[in-house]
């Protein structure tokens, strides 16, 4: 499972477009005026998620091989700024689910992973050892004011601020629609990061209440590094948003963000790189003790007493 994740094309946004499955395999339809209906077939084994914006259709027959294949599918709105609704493909184990929940559920080890969080964003300028998490909060938001100031001056564009109105969308700067619509395509690669190693997507650890919580936490590791010095390379732009989906997409490879990620998330969870990877195929149901732990299922226990 992991290497072919950590080898999957990154995302594909589409809209105005019928997804369909068919004899040959998953397809867009796009119908318009001037071609007629155009099909578009979808590399769904080699797609990390799709995201499904605006008047798009899909059929159950697609879901059910883009679910098999382990693409994650995503309703977001237009230009996929916005996410609804995320499917979850089943995964091979629950390795990495289990040590998330545990480590969530204990707030010495939360509080333990937070801090992680919060010494990669930082890297080398890591805080003190002692710091609180009140207090590393605000280091944080100190190194992304920062940080905007920074790109602010190189791009000679004055005061930045930012703003996420999705009430007044059209009304925001090319470096506010930017980031948001590149900030949405990050979440969809973590989101199907997360899903493929078969943790939960809302077992946060530095964000909480949210079913995305646990995105949000991982994304925040590159935003520095992606998605904010791409929307401000974009304060000129004419189409911002479409701009910044396609270079965060041709940037991808070469940041090489899924292992990173995947690599990521299974340090913060498991620091001494103790775990091997499981066969697949001597894979089984285990079941649960209070004294044993997982015992082996597939048998009849009965036959034991």
């Amino acid at each position: 499972m992991l290497p072919r994740v950590a080898d999957s094309l990154s995302f594909l946004y589409l809209d105005v477009v019928r997804v369909q499955q068919d004899d040959t395999g998953v397809c867009a339809e796009i119908t318009s005026a001037r071609h007629g209906t155009e099909t578009v077939y979808l590399p769904t084994a080699a797609l990390s998620c799709v995201l499904l914006g605006p008047g798009t259709s899909v059929t159950a027959r697609a879901l059910s091989t883009l679910a098999r294949h382990g693409t994650t599918v995503l309703v977001v709105g237009s230009g996929g700024v916005r996410c609804y609704a995320a499917t979850l493909p089943d995964s091979l184990t629950t390795h990495w689910l289990e040590r998330q929940a545990r480590s969530w559920a204990n707030d010495e080890q939360r509080l333990g992973v937070a801090r992680a969080m919060y010494a990669k964003r930082f890297g080398s300028g890591t805080a003190p050892a002692d710091a609180s998490l009140f207090q590393l909060r605000g280091f944080e938001g100190a190194r992304v004011k920062a940080h905007y100031q920074l790109l602010a001056k190189q791009y000679k564009i004055g005061r930045f601020r930012r703003n996420y109105d999705p009430e007044s969308w059209e009304d925001q700067d090319p470096v506010n629609l930017a980031l948001s619509a590149a900030n949405t395509c990050l979440y969809g690669i973590v989101h199907a990061a997360i899903v493929a190693l078969g943790c939960s997507p809302a077992l946060g650890y530095v964000h909480s209440g949210n079913q995305q919580a646990f995105v949000y936490d991982v994304a925040d590791l590159y935003k520095a590094q992606l998605t904010i010095p791409l929307a401000f390379s974009l304060h000129a732009s004419t189409n911002p948003e479409a701009q910044a989906r396609r270079s965060f997409r041709d940037g991808l490879r070469l940041f090489k963000l899924l292992p990173r990620v995947v690599a990521d998330i299974q340090q913060l969870l498991d620091p001494s790189g103790e775990y091997e990877a499981e066969d697949p195929d001597e894979q089984l149901v285990d079941l649960w003790d209070p004294i044993a732990g997982a015992i082996p299922g597939g048998i009849n226990h009965g036959l034991a007493t």
